[in-house]
């Protein structure tokens, strides 16, 4: 495929700014700053420029000199261009220091004068350019940018390959970028040393492409309309950008079941090939581009008799691909196809359409192809689409059943029964199961530009309010209106007080209220025979019981599996399985929710229930940390938080739970960083419900990371946001052992012990089995600070033996490793926390093991105390910290013993000396040496 010069990525890009490439950038940014070389590789359009000057960018200033060439294909044939754009502005300052013979061939080569030729002055040339490089190193670092490498004109190409393979330690680096289509990129390493660095550009994910468009100002992009883009691009960022443009430029959208428009520029670059193409075979291939999965066969039934030979034609022209174990006929790039379709006049498309809606085998397919042939409205198209709706739904594809019931109604008389907007209605219920919530809230807002009937009205409200996800605070303004809708209907205000319900939880944060609201939708329900809304406020009503720890809540959880059931419900997740699951977790019955939440998680893939999915997926990761599987638990939750960004639901609860699972097996910076983002956007929707939780595994990440006082202040909110919810399960976020052991190492066991306490009550009343073994683990470490080393040895222990039984691995091995800390002196001591963060793949833990380790004995969890008067005046941690200092213990040691980092000891040490009046550690020994008593 070839790419025009001016279809090259606009110089306009913020070189400090590359979408989608953090990974690669940084891998080629430490090549380079290893005094290596790297070459970029990929298809046309896939950013390779992009990268190569902000690269080139970020190291010009560290280089001396930075010489640079970018060949054209036009060029390409012209002898020495690229070795004239290189040393064209510094041949003057090194010429003199080239020996006279080496000096001529390139001055006559970069010139034109003398005809040098590298079959008459090979020897010379190359040796010039060597010395070129040479010379200039000599005064500084030398960085070659050369872009569009398969351009370069033979000679430079062969002069620059001889010089790169013989630098050795001479301090040039070259950073190249070269286009690849498919082909091996290894013949353009020969004009790069030989330890360059080849870094392949792949097409971009949705979530980037969608990224880009932002960055661009393409902001009004619904997400089905960005993923159409991203599946059209093929991940292409050129190709994603334009296609962004034509439709940003539009002045009308696709309509559905459409292909997106392709703009002129695009269909130019993919389509020149076509020209060679008979006739006929392009007609065989507009076929194959409006067919879902065309194969030989099918154009053979729609009237294409001589499909074989048409497209090996084509194939030879490099429009499709093969591949001997897929019988479906496969475009080289799926532009192609588009720009195909979009070319064929209207006419051409509508008799492909026709032709298809009888040659396709699949009844949903054949319904699309009928909708897209047809002009206007026609019942029996509108009802065949209306079936194969139905059917896609069955199937588990609801983002199809939502693009064919929108064709459903474009096709519907005004006077039809169902009419157009039931079935526009339908399509936009679809779409919310799909997770294409901007598609959803488009048709409840158009619906509700007309709609005079009560029920349509009501369901369509629901849908904004459902599209709000949650952001409930957003659509407050709906509630009043949608109560004036539903009158005294019991039916339609059951679909209200449930919305209700979550708005009471979400917004005010009043789980009591809301209790109140989901019990009154389902007592509506059940007196307008509405199953489904009873079993969903049923359900909802008993997770909002467990979270308060109310005893009702299995009595209800039972009222809401009872039958009869709705098999939409069942799986739902907000549905009574999924309470029952919840349950399950916090009653610490580990392997049995295990086994309902993966049931479940197979059954929302099969529905292709997104929303469902995302949640799933994510509450699959958390049993599995609870487990200390860590390194299951942190792909789950990856796995969770892309699907969450891609579809834009669920964000902030996933990233919350990765942020955990990144604290617990991965990257400690990335876990703070995820769990700030889940605070955010929980703060930013007025979310209370994902607030403590997020904010909760902030706090679990700076303890993590070893900032104490960080920890504290986070959790310390939690404690205030949940008392204020009425959240008294303390198995629903687990963060109270957590709070206890920061406000242990930051000097406030008396703190902590109330806190531990008043938990314990809580935790005593529900049978929380392992929220009591970790309070017990917090209160041997208040213990040790009081000095009662026995007896938190033994609370310890009991503590792990218990956790290692319920099956809390993570929580077992934490508990050993307080054990370790405070058997520090015995040989071995840390071997069992060691081995327990191992087999966990607790990787961040086990770090923390290790510097415990290498700081040597520890006599408890806490710093001695100090001489009495010696330390007035100073903060716990202060007072913490200088009491080490006393021992002897160097920075690094004091903050493997107190889990903070050097850069903390450091900071702490400073205001020590500024609150003291000293000037150094000997002072701070000296001062208390001198108050001691004999």
């Amino acid at each position: 495929m070839t790419v025009r010069r001016d279809f090259k990525e606009p110089a306009r890009c913020r070189p400090d700014l590359v979408i989608g490439r953090d990974e690669l950038y940084s891998e080629a940014r430490e090549q380079l700053a290893r005094g290596g070389s790297v070459l970029l590789h990929g298809p046309a359009g896939i950013g390779k420029s992009t990268v190569l000057r902000a690269l080139a960018a970020e190291n010009a200033g560290a280089a001396g000199t930075v010489l640079r060439c970018s060949a054209t294909e036009s060029e390409s044939h012209l002898p020495f261009l690229a070795l004239a754009d290189l040393f064209g502005l510094v041949l003057d300052r090194v010429s003199a220091r080239l020996p006279a013979a080496q000096r001529s061939a390139l001055e006559s080569a970069l010139t034109g004068r003398g005809e040098s030729t590298l079959q008459r002055d090979g020897l010379a040339l190359r040796l010039a350019v060597l010395s070129t490089l040479r010379a200039l190193a000599a005064e500084g670092p030398v960085l070659v940018v050369a872009d569009d490498l398969q351009w370069l004109d033979s000679a430079s190409a062969e002069l620059l390959g001889f010089a790169a393979r013989r630098l050795g330690d001479t301090p040039v680096r070259l950073l190249c970028a070269v286009r690849t289509d498919g082909e091996e990129y290894d013949r353009h390493l020969r004009a790069c040393p030989p330890d360059t660095l080849a870094v392949r550009l792949g097409p971009f994910s949705r979530t980037q492409v969608s990224a880009l468009l932002d960055h661009r100002g393409y902001t009004g992009l619904s997400r089905s309309t960005t993923r159409d883009i991203h599946r059209t691009s093929g991940g292409n960022p050129l190709f994603a950008l334009e296609l962004g443009r034509a439709l940003a430029e539009s002045p009308a959208r696709p309509r559905p079941g459409e292909p997106l428009p392709v703009p002129t520029s695009l269909r130019a670059l993919v389509l020149s090939r076509l020209e060679m193409l008979s006739d006929e075979a392009r007609r065989t291939l507009l076929v194959a581009s409006a067919g879902a999965r065309p194969t030989l066969a099918l154009l053979h039934a729609a009237g294409r008799d001589n499909a074989e030979a048409e497209t090996a034609q084509a194939t030879a022209l490099g429009l499709l691909a093969t591949d001997p174990e897929e019988p479906a006929l496969r475009f080289a790039h799926p532009l192609i196809s588009a720009a195909l379709y979009a070319e064929a006049p209207a006419r051409e498309r509508r008799a492909v359409h026709t032709a298809l809606s009888t040659a396709a085998s699949d009844p949903i397919e054949r319904a699309r192809h009928l909708a897209l042939a047809a002009t206007g409205p026609d019942p029996e198209v509108a009802a065949r689409l209306a079936e194969a709706a139905a059917l896609a739904r069955d199937r588990g594809a609801p983002s199809v059943a939502a693009s064919l019931g929108l064709l459903a109604a474009r096709h519907t008389p005004a006077d039809g029964e169902p009419g157009p907007d039931e079935r526009r209605l339908q399509a936009a219920e679809d779409a919310i199961t799909a997770g294409e919530v901007d598609l959803a809230r488009d048709i409840a807002r158009e619906v509700l530009t007309r709609a005079t009937v009560p029920a349509e009205r009501v369901r369509a409200w629901m849908v904004v309010i459902e599209a709000a996800g949650q952001a409930l605070g957003e659509v407050d303004a709906v509630f009043p209106q949608v109560l004036a809708d539903a009158g005294d209907d019991p039916r339609l205000l059951a679909l209200v007080h449930y919305q209700l319900a979550w708005r009471e939880v979400v917004v005010d944060g009043d789980f009591a209220k809301s209790r109140q609201e989901a019990a009154h939708a389902a007592e509506l329900a059940a007196r307008g025979g509405d199953r489904r809304t009873e079993l969903m406020a049923l359900a909802f009503q008993s997770s909002t019981e467990t979270l308060m720890g109310h005893p009702d809540a299995p009595v209800t959880i039972q009222r809401a599996l009872q039958e009869p059931q709705d098999p939409d419900v069942a799986c739902h997740h907000n549905g009574a399985a999924m309470a029952r699951f919840r349950w399950l977790l916090m009653s610490d019955q580990l392997p049995q929710a295990r086994t309902a939440i993966t049931a479940l998680l197979g059954e929302a893939r099969r529905r292709g229930m997104v929303e469902s999915e995302v949640h799933f997926s994510r509450l699959l990761a958390d049993t599995e940390l609870r487990f200390g599987h860590c390194g299951r638990a942190l792909d789950l939750a990856r796995e969770s938080l892309r699907l969450a960004r891609d579809s834009g639901i669920g964000e902030s609860a996933s990233a919350m739970l990765a942020s955990l699972a990144e604290a617990s097996g991965g990257d400690v910076e990335r876990a703070l960083a995820l769990a700030r983002e889940a605070a955010d956007h929980a703060e930013v929707d007025g979310d209370q419900l994902y607030l403590s939780l997020a904010l909760a595994a902030l706090g679990y990440a700076q303890l993590v990371a070893g900032d104490a006082q960080a920890a504290a202040r986070s959790l310390r909110r939690v404690r205030e946001l949940e008392q204020g919810m009425g959240v008294n399960d303390p198995a629903r976020g687990r963060w109270q052992g957590d709070l206890a052991e920061a406000l242990v190492r930051i000097g406030e066991p008396g703190e902590a012990q109330e806190l531990i306490d008043v938990t314990r009550v809580h935790a005593l009343r529900l049978n929380r089995a392992s929220v009591l073994a970790v309070l017990d683990r917090a209160e041997a470490l208040v213990r040790a600070a009081r000095g009662e080393r026995q007896g938190a040895q033994t609370q310890l222990a009991s503590a792990q033996e218990r956790l290692g039984t319920l099956g809390y691995g993570l929580e077992e091995a934490r508990a050993a490793f307080a054990l370790a800390r405070l058997r520090g002196r015995t040989p071995g001591a840390y071997d069992e926390a060691a081995r327990l963060f191992r087999r966990c793949r607790a990787l961040p833990w086990l770090r923390q093991v290790e510097r415990a380790v290498a700081a040597g004995p520890a006599e408890t969890q806490t710093a001695p105390s100090a001489a009495p008067g010696a330390l007035d005046g100073l903060a716990a941690m202060e007072r913490q910290v200088a009491a080490l200092v006393m021992e002897g213990a160097t920075n690094r040691e004091i903050a493997g013993r107190l889990f903070i980092s050097v850069k903390t000891v450091e900071a702490t040490l400073t205001r020590v000396y500024r609150k003291l009046g000293i000037r150094s550690r000997v002072d701070i020994v000296r001062l208390a040496a001198g108050r001691r008593t004999p």
